[in-house]
């Protein structure tokens, strides 16, 4: 099946693969080839990807996503998000250094814009965290 990844930068990804897992609003899923018709609400959260049914999970592709939209036909499947960061782009000690500053200015907030945009960024770190130690526990 033909994966699209689609940012507000443009394609990130756009080729044939196996298997797909997504973070949704239901909780996280697997599409193969042949899936039912689907769309849904992505989450921010971690998107693995299997180029290949033979490839071990050591050769499974991350990504760090905001949320979006999810498009699944039984051919294609089309995920359309703010961000995507590749796993193998994220400097796990700068998305460190980043998560602390984003509690930190959510902890220091003085109204509900400053909170949400605080949140936001909490979020973003944490997915980016999450999908570098993915990338290096798999990878070993």
């Amino acid at each position: 099946m033909n994966l699209e990844l689609i940012t507000l930068l443009g394609k990130k990804v756009d080729q044939e693969v196996y298997e797909i897992m997504l973070p949704t609003a239901d909780g996280e899923i697997s599409v193969f080839p042949g899936h039912e018709p689907l769309v849904t609400i992505a989450v921010p959260g971690a998107i693995a990807v299997r180029y290949k049914k033979t490839d071990p999970d050591s050769e499974l592709d991350y990504f760090a996503i905001s949320g979006g939209v999810i498009e699944i036909s039984p051919e294609k499947m089309r995920v359309l998000v703010d961000e995507a960061d590749h796993g193998e782009d994220i400097i796990e000690a700068e998305s460190k250094a980043a998560l602390e500053r984003a509690i930190a200015m959510r902890d220091s907030a003085k109204n509900q814009v400053e909170l949400e945009q605080a949140h936001q960024l909490v979020d973003r770190h944490s997915v980016r965290l999450k999908v570098a130690d993915l990338r290096r526990r798999h990878r070993r």
